[in-house]
């Protein structure tokens, strides 16, 4: 199975880290000023992906900059209506100057965790992007979450998402990453949950048990330790022009 490639780009990494990054991905999520990003990272971002026919998503986040929008987290329906209209509508802008439209948005962070686990989040999600986005790929996760539901409820596409720099419960969430282990640095390891994910095999959970992720994009994250390296590893053969 050819699996989609993302990456969140735009929070603070080099310039040259990005360019690295873009050389290898198929799907970049670009920070749009919550909990990383400005008008100059975007702008950056969005053109690299052009320049290496990346898709170009929206990542918006908690407006928590101090722990990367990775922190405790509590949003209202209306306060996350009022976030994904600040945030998509900035990277929206941004992506029409440059050629460069919007593919797909995903959630960062503890507001992607929020939305997943409150289906009333996950409703208003929805309906906010069938009403201003209704073209765009919505990320989510691949189990154990709401958004995916709710997305195909309204008539949204939804790609499932699995993560293969993190940790699982056997519930299909990830790890939190205040637990040890929860962030995976070997390459071999994630390397070898890429080529299970692949081939439609389980994945290790915490337990010890294995997980069957039915995944149409996999996420390494920018700041993950060795995430280059995986990249370079992993080569083409993951890759699919979504």
């Amino acid at each position: 199975m050819a699996l989609d490639l993302n990456c969140d780009l735009g929070e603070g990494e080099p310039i040259s880290q990005t360019r690295a990054l873009m050389r290898w991905i198929s799907s970049a999520n670009i920070a749009c000023g919550g909990h990383a990003g400005d008008s100059k990272s975007m702008r950056v971002c969005v053109r690299l992906a052009r320049q290496f026919k990346v898709n170009v998503g929206a990542h918006p986040g908690p407006w928590s900059r101090a722990d990367m929008g990775r922190g405790a987290f509590e949003i209202s329906p209306t306060g996350l209506e009022l976030l994904l209209l600040h945030q998509v509508s900035a990277l929206e802008k941004i992506s029409a100057d440059e050629g460069a439209p919007l593919h797909h948005v995903k959630l960062h962070g503890a507001l992607y965790h929020a939305v997943e686990q409150d289906v009333r989040l996950a409703r208003r999600y929805a309906m906010v992007v069938k009403r201003h986005w209704p073209g765009l790929v919505v990320f989510g996760l691949a189990r154990g979450g709401h958004v995916l539901g709710e997305m195909k409820r309204v008539g949204l596409e939804g790609w499932p998402e699995a993560f293969a720099d993190r940790a699982y419960e056997n519930t299909g969430k990830l790890v939190p990453r205040t637990q040890p282990g929860s962030v995976l640095s070997e390459v071999t390891e994630i390397l070898d949950r890429l080529k299970s994910l692949t081939e439609g095999r389980g994945i290790p959970t915490a337990d010890g048990s294995r997980l069957t992720l039915a995944a149409r994009t996999v996420c390494l994250h920018s700041d993950s330790p060795n995430v280059l390296a995986v990249l370079r590893r992993a080569g083409r053969q993951l890759l699919r022009n979504a």
